[in-house]
């Protein structure tokens, strides 16, 4: 069944990477500029798979490469014929709306409207103090910009104000897109950010980094609650991509997750090939964060059927996404395959596998789905 059918429900399926700092064969550490044009080159790979969507995320620190998504999207547009671009996140907190729109506008115009926009608070502080603002303004900063972009989106004349940036009269913002701007909300486990998509009707991107899937379909319900009690549309069939729902209708919501993982020939290599990396990963953040060390046995839990670590073979992670598909009723699932220090080597053979293998099969394992209970 194919994305239009009506009968077969569709599923984007993408990758993400925050262009994570990365260590050679020899374990010498990489420049960012190597790592960078690491990530163009994986991107490239995913588009010839088949891969429907590549993100690329935003940080201000040493251990991940890409401070500009945007800037090497553009890159990776001028590569590639097919494959969706966004951001994965764009932390608008800490930025400008009129300019993340027209930064993401000008993505879209040069990759023939395949530009995302995914907005969220970010879950790192770094870019607070390196751009000027203050954490204690961290709700409001959000709150605001997103309430301006949500106005930006109607690609209209701007009449805006609030109060951490100046206001807006009757303001034309430039360049314009072809067919709307794809934006997506990012949250990652509060139920006032779920409300905050719904309040603009935006699709959700649930970022799902530990615990059980299921455990996050109160928040795809209460989703769908809002959106009714602010009367906004309901999802879309899994067939309306947004360039299938036309101008009107290009951000009309849906729902995605976002998690990390790993795929390898075998369970065991692809949990050997990632534990290290993950391990060290892990450790500096959790140090950071007041948590205490991270263990094999952790790992292993969070690799397991219930766990939100999507690794293994390709049968495995293609049965553990088609599981959350179902149970989420998403219409995207985005695996972030770069982990910490993991070579280019090791993510380019998961990408090959990805899209060879582990997209095939959970469109298959889907079909059969539907097919079983006539959804």
């Amino acid at each position: 069944m194919d994305r239009t059918s009506g009968q077969t429900p569709f599923v984007e399926l993408g990758l993400d990477t925050f262009g994570d700092v990365t260590v050679d064969a020899d374990g010498r550490r990489l420049t960012d500029a190597e790592v960078i044009r690491n990530v163009v080159e994986e991107a490239v790979l995913a588009d010839r798979l088949g891969v429907d969507f590549i993100g690329v995320g935003e940080h201000h620190r040493d251990d991940f490469a890409v401070s500009s998504p945007e800037t090497v999207l553009a890159a990776i547009a001028g590569r590639t014929e097919r494959i969706r671009l966004g951001s994965a996140v764009t932390v608008l907190s800490s930025d400008d709306p009129v300019r993340v729109f027209q930064r993401f506008a000008t993505l879209d115009a040069v990759s023939n409207g395949r530009a995302e926009v995914i907005l969220g608070r970010g879950s790192f502080i770094e870019s607070f103090p390196l751009f000027g603002y203050q954490l204690d303004q961290y709700e409001e900063l959000f709150e605001e910009k997103l309430d301006l972009f949500s106005v930006l989106l109607a690609e209209q004349p701007v009449t805006w104000s609030g109060e951490t940036r100046a206001g807006l009269r009757n303001q034309q913002v430039y360049p314009r897109t072809a067919g709307g701007l794809t934006t997506w909300v990012g949250v990652g486990g509060s139920p006032q950010s779920v409300v905050r998509a719904a309040k603009y009707g935006l699709p959700l991107m649930i970022a799902i980094i530990g615990g059980e899937s299921v455990r996050f379909a109160p928040f795809v319900d209460l989703y769908q609650r809002a959106l009714t009690q602010f009367e906004h549309p309901q999802l879309p069939s899994h067939g309306d991509t947004p360039r299938t729902l036309g101008v009107s209708q290009a951000c009309r919501p849906r729902v995605g997750v976002h998690s990390p993982g790993h795929v390898a020939a075998t369970d065991e290599q692809a949990k050997d090939e990632l534990w290290p990396h993950w391990q060290r990963m892990r450790n500096k953040i959790g140090s950071e964060r007041g948590w205490g060390p991270t263990t094999r046995a952790e790992f292993e839990h969070m690799a397991s059927p219930d766990g939100a670590l999507y690794v293994g073979s390709p049968d495995t992670v293609a049965r553990k996404i088609a599981a959350t598909v179902q149970t989420l009723q998403l219409s995207r699932f985005d695996m972030k395959y770069s982990a910490g220090t993991m070579p280019h080597e090791a993510m380019m053979s998961s990408i090959e596998l990805y899209g060879g293998e582990v997209i095939p099969k959970v469109r298959e394992l889907l079909a059969t789905e539907a097919a079983t209970t006539g959804a």
